[in-house]
């Protein structure tokens, strides 16, 4: 597995640490706003002018009298806060501050001071006698504060705060009274005007009471009278019940016997006796059936020609005649008896429909007087609730309401002024002014999206760290192998060796999103350790544009690579020695106008195969990747690309950018160097210089001292740069 693999991506999550990070990087920031709002702070207290506060303290109720009035319930003592919020609106209300200013003068005392003796207008006033109110309640009870500021004195502050509350208490006063006084006086003028209706209303009742000759029994009743009493109506009423139920019996006997009389006489004939209570009919039934049992006996005895069963017969047949005609004497009785009772009912119906008719006329012809009667009576009745609640209001009125407003505590001169606390101010610069100064350091920081961890550039470039530069980096073969920075770039080296997946790539490019990231450097140090390892390196300087590696040694650039590449000189020519034992360098000698693109070149190609059979280790330094082409065009001959990263620079999505340049051209990106670090600043970055530091530091006095000539002639001495061949 690749030791140097970048991992996958992590979700971001900010650690405390990172939050110190940002803190100790941007402390001068913090710092910065911090003194200067303390400072601002600490000047308003000496600055502001003094105030003097004065407070009265009010119990306010809803407007009930003393005692219970007429038709309520009382509800005094308990706490609404919608009541008292809009009791602290009408305390700075016109209509109570304008009585305050009418007392106090203050139009004429204010203009004194403040108006340069000309009197203030009374919109003024008010507007500045509302600016120095300060009203709080007391918490779930009906007590108000009324507190008023004053500049002058402590007496005029508490003049002011009872002023307040006495013209607040006459307000309330007031108000409940021109309330009472109003709805009275509407009251007395809407009973006025019931009165002209009901004497108008009593002008219709009698003229229709002539017309319709309505007597006095009448008159005194709630509508019509029936034309005959109810004792007499109900009799009626019951006797035609009576009749018409007897003559439906009737009716219902006779249509059944009649029905029989006409379908089976002998059926009819046993029936009789059950619906009929007839004596004769039952005599005659007798005397035939002792009648027909005489006539069997005969019948027995003698013969048809007997003279005894000629009687008996004769007499059987008679008395079935007379039963007959009996039967019929009786439907004909019972079917008279029904005929009469329906004339009967009929002339009774006839006679309650004309006393109904009679009366439904009479109420049709006086309705218009009981209709009026009625609306009389709806008048009377709502202007006896008007006079009750006439004489209920006067009596509210007149109740005492002492307990509405009452002063508790007056308001007292306090000799301390309120304005301006000053420990309070310099509490609130403090705080303020630190977490002004860390919001903002956090609001740079959160606006600055350059590199700034070793997280930023893997999580944004995928591509892992190689080394970590610290800040003010110099060029090692003027430090000294020794050099505490020179530990940077071994590891740097160490990595770069283990990124290989081949030990034959031995060419590399060192790329850079922009300027002044210190690629240079980078690559020339870089290239310093390779040498001091054993190998034999040699830099080319490709940046044609802006060449700075010769200025670094102090070389001439008249002759290099360009010069090279042009066919003017061999190679063996333009590469030149260093101090530093096997490190070679070739400069990028002098462009002219036609040898654009001569990167591109097959003899540059070749110029890098050839090196590579001759050095162990071939590096180049380019010009920023973002800028021109030739970065590109060597990441894309040589084996390897390094990109430089300088810390907190430029933005990330730039050096996106350049990756994606690198290996868009078929690349191959090893891996990134972070540059310029800050080590004092960021501690995050201790660990890869801080270890070394202290054991460099950390040798005995001896060592420092034999190596103190030694350090001494080096830097005395200047680099050695001669040519090779």
């Amino acid at each position: 597995m690749d030791p140097l693999k970048t991992p996958a991506t992590q979700e971001n999550k900010l650690h405390f640490l990172d939050y110190w990070r940002i803190i100790r990087i941007r402390k001068t920031v913090i710092l910065a706003v911090f003194l200067l709002v303390v400072i601002t702070a600490t000047l308003m207290t000496f600055v502001l002018p003094v105030a003097y506060l004065s407070t009265a303290r009010i119990k306010v109720d809803r407007g009930g009298a003393d005692i219970q009035e007429f038709g309520t319930t009382r509800m005094q003592g308990q706490y609404d806060p919608y009541f008292i919020q809009t009791e602290f609106e009408t305390i700075k209300s016109e209509a109570v501050l304008s009585n305050v200013v009418s007392r106090l003068s203050l139009n004429e005392v204010w203009g004194k001071r403040y108006n340069n003796g000309e009197r203030l207008k009374t919109p003024r006033t008010l507007e500045m006698l509302k600016n120095r109110l300060a009203l709080n309640p007391v918490r779930n009870t009906m007590f108000i504060s009324i507190g008023v500021y004053s500049g002058e004195s402590p007496e005029e502050a508490a003049a002011l705060a009872n002023a307040v509350a006495e013209a607040y208490r006459g307000y309330r006063l007031n108000e409940i009274l021109n309330a009472s006084e109003g709805g009275i006086k509407a009251l007395r003028t809407q009973f006025d005007e019931q009165q002209a209706k009901i004497d108008k209303v009593n002008s219709e009742l009698a003229k229709l009471r002539n017309d319709l000759n309505i007597n006095d029994a009448e008159a005194t009743g709630t509508g019509p009278s029936m034309s005959i009493d109810y004792e007499t109506l109900r009799h009626i009423s019951g006797l035609l019940v009576t009749r018409r139920s007897d003559f439906s019996n009737d009716e219902t006997l006779y249509n059944k016997l009649e029905g029989m009389n006409r379908a089976d006489r002998a059926e009819l004939l046993k029936a009789i006796p059950t619906a009929v209570q007839d004596p004769l009919f039952n005599e005659l039934s007798s005397q035939l059936n002792i009648a027909e049992q005489n006539f069997i006996k005969v019948g027995k005895d003698a013969g048809e020609s007997n003279s005894v069963y000629v009687v008996a017969a004769s007499l059987v047949a008679d008395l079935k005649g007379k039963l007959n005609d009996r039967v019929d004497g009786i439907l004909s009785g019972m079917r008279a008896n029904v005929e009469a009772k329906r004339a009967a009912l009929a002339e009774l119906e006839g006679k309650l429909k004309d006393i109904r008719d009679t009366d439904i006329k009479r109420a049709a012809e006086t309705q218009p007087y009981w209709d009026k009667k009625r609306e009389l009576d709806v008048l009377l009745s709502f202007q006896k609730l008007l006079e009750t609640r006439v004489t209920m209001e006067i009596v509210d009125k007149n109740l005492p309401r002492q307990t509405m407003v009452v002063l508790m505590d007056p308001a007292v001169p306090d000799p301390d002024p309120v304005k301006p606390n000053k420990p309070m101010v310099i509490i609130a610069g403090l705080v303020v002014g630190l977490v002004v100064g860390v919001g903002l350091a956090f609001f740079i920081e959160y606006l600055d999206t350059s590199v700034k961890t070793i997280d930023d550039v893997e999580r944004a470039l995928q591509s892992p760290v190689l080394g970590v530069i610290p800040q003010d980096v110099g060029l090692l073969i003027n430090e000294g192998a020794e050099s505490p920075h020179a530990e940077a770039y071994r590891v740097l080296r160490t990595n770069l060796l283990f990124s290989r997946k081949d030990e034959r790539l031995n060419s590399m490019c060192v790329v850079s999103a922009g300027a002044g990231e210190g690629k240079s450097t980078t690559v020339f140090n870089l290239a310093t350790i390779f040498a001091q390892s054993g190998n034999r390196v040699v830099i080319v300087d490709s940046d044609l544009r802006r060449p700075t590696l010769h200025k670094m040694i102090s070389v001439s650039n008249s002759v290099g690579l360009t010069n090279y590449l042009l066919g003017q000189n061999t190679l063996e020519e333009v590469i030149q020695t260093t101090s530093v034992p096997g490190l070679h360098f070739m400069a990028s000698g002098k462009l002219p106008s036609s040898s654009l693109g001569i990167l591109s070149s097959a003899k540059m190609k070749d110029l890098i195969h050839e090196l590579k059979q001759r050095y162990d280790f071939v590096f180049f330094d380019s010009p920023p990747i973002m800028g021109v082409s030739d970065a590109s065009i060597l990441a894309s001959e040589v084996d390897m690309s390094v990109q430089v990263i300088q810390y907190r620079r430029y933005p990330q999505p730039m050096n996106i950018r350049a990756k994606q340049m690198v290996e868009k051209v078929g690349g191959n990106l090893v891996g990134i160097v972070l540059n310029n670090i800050n080590m004092s600043q960021d501690e995050s970055y201790y660990y890869y210089s801080g270890y070394y530091h202290d054991y460099y530091y950390s040798k005995s006095d001896e060592a420092e001292e034999s190596a103190a000539p030694k350090a001494s002639a080096q830097s005395t001495d200047k680099v050695e740069i001669k040519q090779k061949y």
